[in-house]
């Protein structure tokens, strides 16, 4: 499927199947697909109870693809998520036990409730699509995304993930509280019971693959890739910040954007896609100072105020 066969239409159906399930979080989902569609990943932090695993498995639900889940605990070990080989009795011989991230669409729940050896097993595939058992290595399937839930670092029997971890994240988002309308519109239309098997699936692996080299080929204009790598270097200026974003987190928005500009119609990327991604995309990735800490400053507050330090390209590189 390329970018002739995509429509509106076709998305908002599938906004429509994960809505059986899931209310509001719209946004979030167009997030989570926009890493798909980029080959990222994405880590959904926020407080238990507030639906993070369950709108993982309404999108996973809405793609025709594999989903696996794993359900992190401190006695997780690395073998229980890449596999392993395991002696056959019966033929004296050892076969391969391939663990639940040889999928699609894998589920990490609760990621900081494991031990810092088993959160550092998924490096490898997250970033090469592979993983090595034994010295061979071996192929994961496509597309794959990892989405990964975590709790708030500061709750009791979390494991803070390595920045290295971190780094391999497309994006990181905060849910929050449903609005008191959603809340109540959640216990009219779902109730106890949580509906998963009347969301249809919608895209295939094949129309994914499909999607992704479509939002490859999304045009960028030059001083677009410049005004990106102006906040790059601002975020590395800043005084509140320690550890400024790296090239790859860079990489990451210039790709992000071009899938953003895709989902909305667009064969070119804009200001505003930058805009629009650059909080998810590059949030988890700073490292404030003591004293921002101390003050209670957010990375996010932060990337809002480098928008506006930044100087906006020229008004003839924003195509209409």
């Amino acid at each position: 499927m390329g970018e002739r066969d995509f429509s509106e239409q076709r998305l908002e159906l599938l906004w429509q199947e994960v809505a059986k399930v899931v209310i509001g979080r719209s946004r979030e989902c167009r997030l989570m697909l926009t890493a798909l569609l980029t080959e990222g990943h994405v880590l959904i932090e926020d407080m238990p109870g507030t639906g993070k695993t369950t709108m993982v498995k309404a999108f996973a639900k809405g793609l025709d693809c594999q989903f696996t889940r794993i359900q992190c605990t401190p006695d997780l070990l690395p073998s229980d998520i890449v596999g392993g080989s395991i002696f056959n009795p019966k033929t004296n011989e050892f076969y391969l036990r391939k663990g639940p991230v040889f999928t699609n669409i894998l589920l990490v729940d609760e990621i900081n409730r494991s031990l810092p050896r088993t959160q550092s097993s998924l490096l490898e595939s997250m970033e090469e699509k592979q993983v090595t058992i034994e010295g061979v290595t071996h192929p994961l399937p496509a597309p794959f995304i990892v989405l990964a839930t975590q709790n708030p670092v500061d709750m009791e029997g979390t494991f803070p993930l390595p920045e290295a971890q971190l780094d391999r994240f497309l994006m990181k988002l905060t849910l929050g509280y449903p609005s008191a309308e959603e809340e109540e519109q959640m216990l009219a239309q779902v109730g106890d019971e949580v509906p998963f098997a009347e969301i249809n699936s919608v895209f295939s692996p094949e129309e994914i693959a499909g999607l992704q080299l479509a939002c490859r080929q999304v045009e960028v204009h030059e001083a677009i890739r410049e005004y990106i790598t102006a906040l790059a270097q601002k975020t590395r200026q800043h005084p509140l910040v320690s550890v400024g974003v790296s090239p790859r987190a860079s990489k990451a928005l210039y790709k992000a954007a071009k899938t953003w500009a895709f989902l909305h119609g667009r064969r070119y990327v804009t200001l505003d896609d930058v805009k629009a991604l650059i909080v998810p995309v590059w949030n988890h990735r700073l490292i404030l100072t003591t004293e921002a800490r101390m003050n209670d400053r957010k990375q996010d507050d932060i990337l809002e105020e480098l928008l506006k330090e930044v100087a906006i390209p020229e008004e003839q590189v924003i195509r209409t």
